[in-house]
């Protein structure tokens, strides 16, 4: 036998060989990845409200999320062939022909620095007819073409015999990691994404949309939580999804976590000889979802104050940031063939407030568990983004006497 038929003979089963070792270290990523804690399995535990029984956004009845990713190749970029670190995420507010029965909604931009698309006439409408779809940045064109085609699909009649659809697409860059010249979400993961969407538990970290991302110096990706309130202020339940990928010193619970660790936004301004995060911006897409009765004024309001709860865990919105923020009601459907007019029942501006601080608080807990959540990822050119320690979390978190606070802080323990 010839060495060039040796060769021949070798070549596919290397490629056998690689494939199984790739798909092996993405089965033992995904393990992993499980195996890592939630901020409340280890004792972190934010605000005074109370989840609800998934921590999830999708504990707002009806709401499912579903995730592709995409995670292919290693070593050199190639761009528009890898390595692929991305995917996409999806979030629908219900099961029903979204074009049809839409749902009120509304969303603010924080920083416009960014590509999403369709939030002009969400805000001007004050409605949502499509999944909210999450990407990264070059892919949002052609995620949004599959939204639409998804929708005529549902709808033949769009286009010739009613209106045109609203795609709405929200996009981190995660070029970081990712061969984002590629491109590498097509029309078949989108429509993966929404056929998986699910209620229930919700993965985070490096899934979906999340899987480039990174954090305040660490990997970031998909994070959610939630919030019932109390029956005397309705019992409503906020939900919230995240996709972290924003510079800032992160601070969990008041204690200064990026600090104590040496890793922050800006550490090169300083002569310490700590490790340095090589870029302060990025964005964030925060989804908030509820099943309070609320219009697109009240919702607009609600989508505002996520920015609070992204600044409790150390985001400040730097130059490059695009932060943009979508919330949407599930209390009442709109019918696309309205009548003259419509009745719908709100709450009242008084009672407002709670809704406010438990968006706040379901936003705080969605960006630490991203962090928790997501393991170590190595993607273009070798380059590497380390998950947070975990076991350093809690010895600074120990330090400042931040963790379990339900036992020993109101309303849940008792004072000390």
């Amino acid at each position: 036998m010839t060495k060039k038929m040796r060769l021949v003979r070798l070549i596919p089963m290397a490629a056998a060989v690689l494939a199984v070792f790739l798909l092996a270290n993405v089965s033992l990523a995904s393990s992993s990845q499980d195996a890592r804690p939630r901020a409340r399995d280890i004792g972190i535990h934010i605000g005074i409200f109370a989840p609800g029984p998934w921590n999830a956004i999708t504990d707002v009845k009806g709401v499912k999320v579903g995730h592709v990713t995409l995670v292919k190749g290693e070593g050199k970029l190639v761009p528009g062939s890898g390595p692929v670190r991305t995917g996409v995420t999806v979030i629908l507010p219900h099961d029903g022909n979204l074009f049809q029965e839409k749902v009120p909604a509304a969303a603010y931009v924080l920083n416009a620095f960014g590509k999403s698309t369709g939030l002009q006439q969400v805000n001007e409408l004050g409605n949502l007819e499509v999944p909210v779809v999450l990407t990264n940045t070059l892919n949002v064109p052609l995620v949004a073409d599959a939204v639409i085609e998804w929708s005529l699909r549902n709808n033949p009649e769009i286009g010739i015999l009613t209106g045109t659809v609203n795609p709405v697409v929200g996009e981190v860059n995660d070029g970081g990691l990712n061969d984002i010249q590629g491109r590498h979400v097509r029309k078949e993961h989108v429509f993966e994404a929404i056929a998986n969407a699910k209620s229930g538990p919700v993965e985070e970290g490096c899934v979906g949309a999340g899987t480039g991302s990174s954090c305040m110096g660490w990997k970031g990706g998909i994070g959610t939580s939630s919030r019932v309130l109390p029956p005397k202020r309705g019992g409503y339940t906020v939900g919230v999804l995240v996709q972290t990928n924003f510079g800032g010193v992160l601070t969990v619970n008041g204690a200064p976590v990026g600090r104590e660790l040496g890793r922050y936004s800006n550490s090169a301004d300083f002569p310490y000889e700590i490790p340095q995060v090589e870029n302060p911006d990025g964005s964030v897409m925060v989804v908030v979802a509820t099943d309070a009765p609320l219009d697109q004024r009240q919702l607009e309001r609600l989508a505002k104050r996520t920015a609070l709860g992204l600044a409790r865990t150390g985001f400040y919105s730097s130059n490059g940031s695009g932060d943009f923020f979508i919330a949407f009601s599930t209390a009442e459907r709109i019918p696309h063939s309205s009548p003259l007019t419509l009745e719908t029942d709100v709450v009242s501006n008084d009672s407002m407030s709670a809704l406010f601080l438990a968006v706040v608080e379901a936003t705080e807990e969605a960006v630490i568990n991203s962090m928790l959540k997501a393991t170590t990822v190595v993607g273009r050119d070798d380059r590497m983004v380390d998950a947070i320690d975990i076991d350093e979390m809690l010895a600074v978190l120990k330090e400042y006497n931040v963790l379990n606070w339900d036992a020993t802080l109101p309303p849940w323990g008792a004072a000390k």
